[in-house]
């Protein structure tokens, strides 16, 4: 289909159904689709056995299918019906905007149906539901309405598949467009999938890049083929008198061709009387996949003659030797893997040596290979370059170790780098080296390992390389959805950031959830992305700076984009302190877009009033994800997040969040008198209050842990304990936190802390360094060694914590 260059979209009228049958999964019961919608309400799928009709409804349906209609009930509820039949009726999930259209996804496997936002499938799940007794046979997909019209564009339908790398860059590139003007009835969709027709197939029986010559039958058909792959799939003993050709004389044309389809395809047709000879040749030529397919298929026929009709076309299919990488070379083709790694290692049968810069001659490759991966490769070497009559090619700017990693995938269809920890700069590079040459699989698995990766230290690192790769769109986005998301570390740990280049900076500051502790940290970003700052320095730093300086000189080439970036600060959000102090500051007096936004949020701030279209605005909303701080004052106040917890999140007066379950505390001893979950946070004196020991990875281990809750988290900057009635006191102990109750990080370490010393005393602790920005739900007090006590050194006798820091609700 055309492209079009202007996005086009179908509006459905009420009470219609729109279909067509390319509309459909690749295989019954099992697929994806992926769409936008605008409506008010009822966005409507509905998944069939058979196509609908141009006046079909769901409401009179009474045939098998499944119908999924979001935004139901006035766009208030999330319905899935099983043959006109309720089963779910889910409130506030996926409802729809009027608006603008919104990305979702559908997914159905075998009676799992799940249910997405966003462009790409199998990201951000909002809704699972399993049949329990799953219609497989659904495969048509009709777009619907209710009473109120719904508009649909980039319709995608998907195989089902768990290379989600791959669906996304399907989305990427494939995207369908419907033209709005089209009737209904006649559908919007002309294709649904690209087949890639790349691979070894393009090569049988193709004279490029050939090295061999089978001289075929009586009538002596010269047939080109591939030393290297006919070598890796059987026994040729390719002669010293004249390695190059081989002569078959005995052998029909349709037999040897069936022959090399198998090699070269994993495919083959043959009539099956020509079965027997095809089992002979490949017994000639050790070829042992086909050999043993043969006999199967011939055993078949003897067992049930009635099978047997001349005349008539056997299929043959090699097994994959990896299902889940089916489509890669070589899993898909009856090829010795090992014997093709060995090749490249010694260069037998090798047609082209390879040199880079500064490292010499790195390998003796196949230019088959390169090139059933690669199209640059086969121009290289069949458009009459220099390289298409040579023996050798040089490569210059190219890191050899990238080139090496490639190369061996080109050879095992496996990426060798398994560890983007480790490895992180390597993976890089070989995503360049993978982009540079189209190798599309390689490229593709290097962005799923690097996203299964993916951490706050790595994520700046990743943008600058791949921002300027557009294959490489769905992992620029989910780094820019981790940067967002921990906003705080990412901008204040290092400078790395400031190295972004504006797009991506940008993305990153209007991403809908965007984290941070205060609309300051973002001013301070800015500024610094602004200077391409080496050293990180708040607003008030870069204000004195500019006393001596002009906004010219400070952001050179950047200004503009620093004008442009100002607005993305919701000033109205700031303390009017705060605002005042911008409003003296020279950064406002010499930067007029600063100046206008300060003044605007003053205005605001001091009327309490909305301004003139403010609802529209989103600098006047608060951020869906902004954390809540609270501030350590004094031991024992009431200022923290699980006494803020035990007021229902500030709704009502305090009750001990243990006994209304808003939060879970938990020992590392079983709970008795004197190990008492809600006397932990009950703010009341205990003279007895331990957590007991207990044998973890061979060592004793006492702790207390606090879970704040499935959806909260907390970035922890300071903690309170108070010693219970005992003498035990601790000396060296942990402040830890996790996200997942397994893996833990060390907030605070204390060895040999004396500061503990008196029954019933408070202390507490600020947490420092880059541990306090990262947000946590859970949180341990844990014991590293014994306390003071002779009787019970492995008891950990505290009767109170309390945690602060930005807490998200």
């Amino acid at each position: 289909m055309d492209r079009k260059k202007q996005k086009k979209f179908l509006i459905v009228p009420p009470f219609k159904c729109t279909w067509r049958k390319e509309l459909r999964f690749k295989e019954a019961g099992r697929g994806c689709v992926a769409f936008e919608a605008s409506a008010h309400n009822d966005v409507t799928l509905v998944f069939r056995e058979r196509v609908g009709s141009q006046h079909y409804h769901y409401r009179t349906d009474n045939t098998p299918n499944y119908t999924i209609i979001l935004g139901s009930h006035r766009n208030r509820r999330l319905k899935i019906e099983v043959n006109g039949k309720t089963v779910v009726d889910e409130t506030g999930v996926g409802l729809c905007c009027s608006l603008t259209f919104q990305s979702y996804w559908i997914s159905i496997y075998d009676g799992l149906i799940s249910i997405g936002k966003g462009r790409y499938p199998f990201q951000n799940l909002v809704f699972q539901w399993l049949d329990s007794n799953p219609n497989c046979s659904v495969q048509y997909i009709g777009l619907s309405s209710w009473d109120k019209h719904v508009g649909y564009r980039n319709v995608n339908v998907l195989p089902s598949t768990s290379n989600h790398i791959l669906l996304w860059n399907q989305m990427d590139n494939g995207e369908l467009e419907c033209d709005e003007d089209e009737d209904i009835a006649d559908g919007f969709i002309d294709g649904l999938e690209s087949e890639d027709v790349w691979g070894l197939k393009c090569f049988l029986e193709n004279w490029d890049l050939s090295d061999v010559l089978f001289i075929v039958g009586d009538e002596e058909k010269a047939v080109p083929a591939h030393k290297v792959i006919m070598g890796a799939s059987g026994n040729f003993c390719f002669g010293s008198s004249n390695p190059d050709v081989i002569q078959l004389p005995g052998v029909t044309y349709p037999v040897f061709h069936a022959f090399l389809q198998y090699i070269y395809t994993g495919q083959a047709q043959v009539l099956e009387e020509q079965l027997g000879a095809l089992r002979d040749l490949s017994l000639q030529f050790e070829v042992m996949p086909l050999i043993k397919q043969c006999e199967e298929i011939t055993d078949r026929f003897k067992l049930n003659k009635k099978l047997f009709d001349s005349g008539r076309k056997v299929e043959i299919s090699h097994p994959c030797s990896l299902p889940q990488r089916c489509t890669v070379f070589p899993f898909e083709l009856p090829i010795d893997l090992q014997r093709l790694k060995q090749w490249l290692s010694t260069g037998e049968f090798s047609d082209v040596e390879i040199h880079i810069d500064g490292h010499g001659l790195v390998a003796r490759s196949h230019k088959v290979i390169l090139s059933l991966w690669s199209a640059a490769f086969t121009k290289m070497f069949t458009n009459g370059m220099c390289e298409s009559n040579s023996s050798k090619i040089c490569l210059r700017d190219t890191s050899f170790d990238a080139f090496i990693e490639m190369l061996q995938f080109m050879y095992s269809g496996e990426l060798g780098v398994q560890d983007a920890t480790d490895k992180g700069s390597l993976l890089l590079q070989i995503l360049l080296l993978a982009d540079q040459f189209g190798v599309t699989p390689l490229l593709q698995g290097c962005c799923k390992t690097i996203l299964e990766c993916l951490s706050e230290d790595t994520v700046c690192s990743i943008l600058q390389v791949i921002s300027s790769i557009p294959s490489c769109k769905s992992l620029e986005e989910a780094c820019e959805r981790k940067f967002s998301k921990h906003f705080d570390y990412c901008t204040t740990v290092n400078t790395d950031f400031v190295f972004l280049d504006e797009t991506s900076f940008s993305d990153i500051l209007q991403c809908p959830n965007l984290t941070v502790t205060s609309e300051e940290r973002i001013l301070d970003a800015i500024l610094l992305w602004g200077m391409e700052a080496s050293d990180l320095l708040g607003w008030e730093a870069v204000d004195t700076i500019l006393k001596t300086s002009t906004p010219d000189l400070l952001f050179g080439e950047r200004l503009l984009s620093v004008n442009m970036l100002l607005p993305l600060v919701r000033f109205p959000l700031m303390p009017i302190t705060l605002l005042k102090k911008l409003e003296k500051s020279s950064l406002s007096i010499q930067i007029p877009v600063l100046e206008e936004l300060v003044m605007e949020a003053i205005k605001y701030s001091v009327s309490k009033m909305t301004q003139p279209g403010s609802n529209q605005n989103v600098r006047f909303q608060h951020r869906q994800s902004t954390f809540k701080e609270f501030q350590y004052i004094c031991d024992g106040d009431n200022n923290g997040v699980l006494y803020f917890a035990g007021t229902s999140y500030g709704k009502h007066q305090w009750v001990n969040p243990v006994l209304s379950k808003k939060i879970t505390v938990t020992a590392s001893s079983p709970a008795s008198r004197f190990t008492d979950p809600k006397a932990l946070v009950s703010r009341t004196y205990q003279g007895t209050s331990f957590a007991g020991p207990r044998i973890e990875d061979g060592k004793n281990c006492s702790w207390w842990m606090v879970d704040i809750g499935e959806d909260h988290q907390l970035m922890c900057n300071y903690y309170t304990l108070r010693q219970d009635g005992s003498s035990a006191f601790m000396r060296s102990w942990a402040l830890q936190g996790s996200l997942d109750e397994k893996n833990w990080t060390n907030l605070r370490v204390h060895e040999n802390d004396q500061t503990i010393c008196k029954p019933g005393q408070y202390v507490s602790w600020p947490v420092n360094g880059p541990t306090a920005l990262f947000p946590f739900r859970f949180f341990r007090v844990v014991l590293l060694g014994p306390t003071t006590s002779d009787s019970g050194p492995w008891n950990l006798c505290i009767c109170f914590l309390e945690l602060y820091g930005y807490f998200h609700m």
